[in-house]
C-alpha cells in the first residue's frame, strides 16, 4: 500500500539507504526489531532498473511479509529512465519511490548522479517530474545541503522546487557534497527548510545515540539513521520507544546481544547464499565486535569465516570469554 507521509505517525523513523548494507536481510533484522521503522533500499540505478540489469535487480528484492512500507530509493540522470524505473517497481510492489540527490561520490557526481543534482534544480524538477509521471506512489527526494558551501536561500528555493515539482518527502543529510562524511553534520538548514515547505521533512546525519535523536529531532517530522545502526540495530527500537512513550531496555552485554547477529546470519544466508552471505557477513561482524575487549583479536577471526556453522562457532566461542561483558562504542561511530 502506498505510504501517505503526511499522516504517517510522526516522528517518523527511517533507516537510511547505505551501499552495501541495508539489503533484504538487514531491512528484516531491523524491521523484526522495530516495526515501524520505514526501511529505504540501497540506492540503486534507474538505467540498470530499465535495462533490466541482473545485479541491479537483485538489489531490489525484498521479503513483502516483513518489509513493509518499503522505499525504493533510484538514482540516475535520464528522465525518460526515472518514468520507467517508476512503473517497473509499482509493478514490483514497492510502497513509495526516492529519488537520490545526496550521494557525494565522486564517481556518481562525475556522472551528474546524486549531489550533481543540485547544480542544475531546474534538471533536478524534472527528474522528480518524470518519476510522478510514471507512478501512482508517493515520491520523495533525500539530498544534501549544498555541493561546496551552505547558501541557505538558495537552498530553501531548491527543496521548494522539489515539493513544487511532486515529491512528497525531502530527506537532508546535514553536509556539503564536498564534505564526505566528515566534520560534523549541520542540522540547521534542515530545519530552516521545514519552515519553508508543506510536505515532511526528515533530518540525517550523525545520529549515534538515543540521545542524539532527542537533540536533533527539533520542529522535524522525523530522521533517519544510518551507520549508527551498524552493530547497534536495537538504536532504532530504542529511538521508536522514547518518542511514543514506551518502556524499553536494549541489550547490553555480548551473549544478549548474540542471537540478534546470529539472526542476521541466518536471514543472510537465506537471501544471498552461503558462500556470499557469509563474505557478506564479515563486515557487520566487525562492527558488532567493536568497543569489546580484545575486538582487534576476534575481528582476525571473524573476516575469515566462511560457512554459518563456523560463525556459530567463531561466535560462541567468543562468547564463552566475554559474554557477560558490555562494549564501550562512545568512539565507534566516525559519521553517517
Amino acid at each position: 500500500m502506498p505510504i501517505d507521509w503526511k499522516n504517517l505517525n510522526k516522528p517518523i523513523l527511517a533507516l537510511a539507504p547505505m551501499a552495501g548494507y541495508t539489503d533484504t536481510a538487514y531491512r528484516r533484522l531491523i524491521k523484526g526489531i522495530e516495526p515501524r521503522v520505514i526501511c529505504f533500499t540501497e540506492f540503486t540505478s534507474a538505467d540498470g532498473i530499465v535495462y533490466e540489469s541482473r545485479n541491479t535487480l537483485s538489489q531490489l528484492d525484498f521479503n513483502p511479509n516483513e518489509e513493509r512500507p518499503l522505499v525504493a530509493q533510484i538514482f540516475g540522470k535520464k528522465e525518460e529512465h526515472f518514468t520507467a524505473a517508476a512503473k517497473i517497481l509499482e509493478e514490483m510492489g514497492v510502497d513509495a519511490i526516492d529519488i537520490n540527490m545526496g550521494c557525494p561520490a565522486r564517481k556518481v557526481i562525475s556522472s551528474d548522479h546524486g549531489s550533481a543534482l543540485l547544480k542544475n534544480p531546474a534538471k533536478a524538477a524534472k527528474i522528480v517530474e518524470a518519476t510522478v509521471r510514471g507512478t501512482s506512489l508517493p515520491v520523495s527526494v533525500k539530498t544534501r545541503i549544498g555541493i561546496d558551501e551552505l547558501n541557505l536561500p538558495w537552498f530553501i528555493e531548491f527543496c521548494k522546487d522539489m515539493e513544487a515539482a511532486g515529491a512528497q518527502l525531502i530527506s537532508i543529510h546535514g553536509r556539503c557534497a564536498s564534505q564526505m562524511y566528515t566534520g560534523s553534520a549541520n542540522w540547521e538548514p534542515i530545519y530552516e527548510v521545514k519552515k519553508n515547505l508543506n510536505i515532511p521533512v526528515i533530518g540525517n546525519g550523525d545520529i549515534k545515540s538515543l540521545d542524539d535523536a532527542i537533540k536533533k529531532m527539533g520542529n522535524l517530522d522525523g530522521i533517519m539513521v544510518g551507520r549508527g545502526t551498524m552493530g547497534n540495530p536495537w538504536l532504532m527500537r530504542e529511538i521508536t520507544a522514547h518518542f511514543f512513550d514506551e518502556k524499553y531496555s536494549p541489550p547490553l552485554t555480548y551473549s544478549e546481544k548474540l542471537p540478534t547477529l546470529l539472526r542476521h546470519c541466518e536471514l543472510m544466508v537465506e537471501s544471498k547464499g552461503e558462500k556470499r552471505g557469509m563474505k557478506e557477513m564479515r563486515k557487520h561482524f566487525v562492527g558488532f565486535l567493536k568497543g569489546f575487549r580484545n575486538a582487534r583479536t576476534y575481528r582476525n577471526e571473524v573476516v575469515h569465516i566462511e560457512t554459518l556453522a563456523q560463525a556459530k562457532k567463531v561466535l560462541h566461542n567468543i562468547e564463552k570469554e566475554i559474554g557477560n561483558e558490555q562494549s564501550n562504542k562512545s568512539d565507534f561511530f566516525e559519521n553517517e
